[in-house]
């Protein structure tokens, strides 16, 4: 079986592990009463899986409540220490259980750390089911995890808790007399048990981790041990936080990021901004974001907006973090609040498509330079009109075949409408 007895040097966040379906808190949308895996683990009938999920939300858990509920052997692997030579190891002592009529589960923690080599060793096993493969992620499958398993395997998402669920974990921890803090007459005093939960962010092993060093330091007064809210912070040191730099949540909130400001809500970019900062985004990251934004988003309506993200990149460079907020606040507020234009990215999205779709004209005569008599003589340059001598003349620049090609179409918005007037608004305008 792959549980251990609860030994009291173990930390409380093993001891209070679940062992079954009924004790798993969370994760309903997979495991409710009549929801297709629990079914399956209930009929023994668990197909080889991949569960994607963050921290603490009951992946390796699971993986043991799949082993245990279905009388399977659990072998476990972590994907930062084993190798091929492990697998294999695992692979013939699955084909010794299953000739006595027993089967494994192997379970691999931190699958997108195998390499596609690793990953591939694994395949004809599960294809075969001399074991039943879960594998755990924190990362994006799509991106992490061969195609070839991923075609082998279910995934299943696996969400952070909510702030209830962690409640009742802490509260069964704190009740439990055998595996958790019950017999130790713990309690947590004041808000001390909203702001655990707070912190913990979803992260159930954070929780406890945290409930169990405050409860050893705690003062202890009528036979009960009392945390406050000042020790519960003192043992988290930091929240719990589920940002990854090189991860899926980068990706996703930095999408947000880009998409509050181009909606023009600076509340929500600025939200946005600080959970990038908080999790360590690298900032000069965020600036260059922002000087992508200032063009691609604000543009023509406001150019001003490229001018403060450029200085707000190197006012980050130069004076770094902490301080480093200012300027990339300062930078998302104004591009926030700025009217918006897209026209620069549009029009030269159109005119890169006449580019690689049609034939590439020779440039027109008249718009080339002619440094050589020879050059004269073959007619470059002959036609020309210099712009500065009359700016009412027209002249065709583009080639013949896209003469008639409209590739900048400006916004209504902001300075851009003023920037392209017509030429003869302009100069009555200044007259």
């Amino acid at each position: 079986m792959p549980f251990e007895f609860a030994r009291p040097e173990m930390p409380l966040a093993a001891r209070m592990r679940p062992h079954t379906l009924d004790e798993f808190v969370g994760q309903d949308e997979l495991l409710a009463a009549g929801r297709a895996l629990r079914m399956a683990i209930e009929r023994d009938a668990v197909p080889s899986m991949i569960l994607w999920g963050p921290p603490g939300s009951g992946k390796t858990t699971l993986a043991e409540i799949v082993a245990h509920s279905t009388g399977a052997h659990f072998e476990r692997l972590s994907a930062v220490s084993a190798g091929v030579a492990d697998l294999r190891r695992v692979v013939n002592e699955a084909r010794a259980r299953e000739r006595a009529g027993k089967r494994t589960v192997l379970f691999v923690d931190e699958i997108h750390r195998f390499n596609k080599a690793q990953q591939d060793a694994i395949l004809p096993y599960v294809e075969d089911g001399t074991v039943v493969f879960i594998g755990a992620t924190t990362e994006n499958p799509s991106f992490e995890v061969n195609s070839a398993l991923l075609s082998r395997a279910r995934v299943f998402v696996l969400h952070a808790l909510t702030d209830e669920d962690v409640g009742t974990i802490v509260d069964r921890a704190l009740t439990d007399r055998e595996r958790g803090l019950g017999a130790k007459e713990t309690t947590l005093e004041g808000d001390a048990r909203k702001v655990l939960v707070g912190l913990a962010n979803g992260d159930a092993r954070a929780a406890l981790n945290a409930l169990e060093f405050a409860a050893a330091s705690a003062p202890v007064r009528d036979g009960r041990a009392r945390i406050d809210a000042v020790l519960v912070r003192e043992a988290m040191q930091r929240r719990s936080t589920s940002y990854d730099k090189a991860g899926e949540m980068h990706y996703d909130t930095v999408s947000a990021f880009i998409k509050s400001v181009r909606a023009s809500d600076p509340d929500a970019s600025l939200y946005w901004l600080a959970r990038m900062i908080d999790g360590g985004e690298d900032p000069l990251f965020i600036a260059r974001r922002l000087v992508i934004l200032a063009s691609e988003d604000v543009g023509l309506a406001d150019s001003g907006g490229l001018s403060v993200a450029v200085a707000a990149q190197q006012a980050v460079h130069f004076i770094g973090m902490p301080e480093g907020f200012f300027p990339l606040a300062h930078a998302t507020l104004y591009l926030a609040t700025a009217p918006k234009s897209n026209s620069v990215g549009t029009a030269f999205a159109a005119a890169m498509a006449d580019v690689r779709e049609t034939r590439n004209e020779p440039v027109p005569l008249h718009l080339r330079n002619a440094p050589t008599s020879l050059m004269r003589h073959l007619g470059y340059g002959e036609g020309y009109h210099y712009a500065h001598e009359d700016y009412d003349v027209k002249q065709h620049n583009l080639p013949p075949n896209l003469s008639q090609r409209r590739y900048y179409r400006p916004a209504s918005r902001g300075a851009e409408p003023e920037r392209t007037a017509a030429p003869d608004a302009k100069k009555r305008r200044s007259e």
